[in-house]
C-alpha cells in the first residue's frame, strides 16, 4: 500500500508492507514501514526492485549455506578434517556469504541520479 493522506493510515497500517513520501501524513508516516525523501513515485518500483533482490541474494546465500553443511558437518563429524580445517571451512563459508550480500549495493551510477 502506498498512501500520503491522514484517510490512508488504516491501510497502511493493515498493509504487509507499506510505503509513505515524506511530505505525507505525520501519521501516515508512523503507519508506513518505508518512508521515502523523494518527490516522485519512481522511488516505489525502486523499492520494489531492491526487495526482490534481496530475495534472490537470501536463497542463494540460503543454498550456499545449506549445501556447505550438507558436505562439510558429515566430514567434521567422521574426522576427515582437522578442527583447523573446518574453523577456516567455516570462516571462508561465511565470507562468501557477506560478499555474495554485497552484490545489493547500488552502482556507483545508480547512485547518482
Amino acid at each position: 500500500m502506498v498512501g500520503d493522506g491522514l484517510n490512508d493510515a488504516p491501510a497502511l497500517s493493515a498493509a504487509c508492507v507499506a510505503i509513505s513520501p515524506s511530505t505525507a501524513a505525520d501519521v501516515s508516516q508512523n503507519a508506513a514501514d518505508i518512508v521515502f525523501q523523494s518527490i516522485s513515485l519512481a522511488t516505489v518500483g525502486d523499492v520494489i526492485a531492491v526487495a526482490q533482490k534481496s530475495r534472490a541474494l537470501i536463497r542463494e546465500n540460503l543454498v550456499f549455506a545449506i549445501a556447505y553443511n550438507a558436505v562439510a558437518v558429515p566430514l567434521a563429524m567422521a574426522g576427515l578434517v582437522t578442527p583447523l580445517i573446518a574453523a577456516a571451512a567455516m570462516s571462508s563459508s561465511s565470507l562468501i556469504v557477506i560478499i555474495n550480500s554485497l552484490r545489493l549495493r547500488p552502482s556507483y551510477s545508480e547512485t547518482r541520479r
